[in-house]
């Protein structure tokens, strides 16, 4: 398995586990970020942070560093 960060533009997986237990961590969670979500990505900004991500019919921007707490079964 390997966390959100590393995947690139099109590629797709699904949530299986989120680290940390800090304010962040809720914030994700609050956002829709769940065990079994299937995230796809988008796109990256020039610099490649933040990433956008499709989860369910919306899209949102993490950085690098939030996308890294995520981890993921690539499809």
């Amino acid at each position: 398995m390997q966390t959100l960060d590393c995947l690139g533009v099109g590629q797709r997986g699904r949530v299986e586990a989120m680290a940390g237990t800090d304010a962040i961590t809720q914030r994700l969670y609050e956002m829709g970020i769940l065990e079994g979500e299937e995230l796809e990505v988008i796109g990256l900004a020039p610099l490649g942070d933040p990433m956008e991500v499709r989860l369910r019919d919306y899209r949102l921007s993490l950085r690098r560093s939030e996308a890294a707490r995520i981890t993921v079964r690539p499809m």
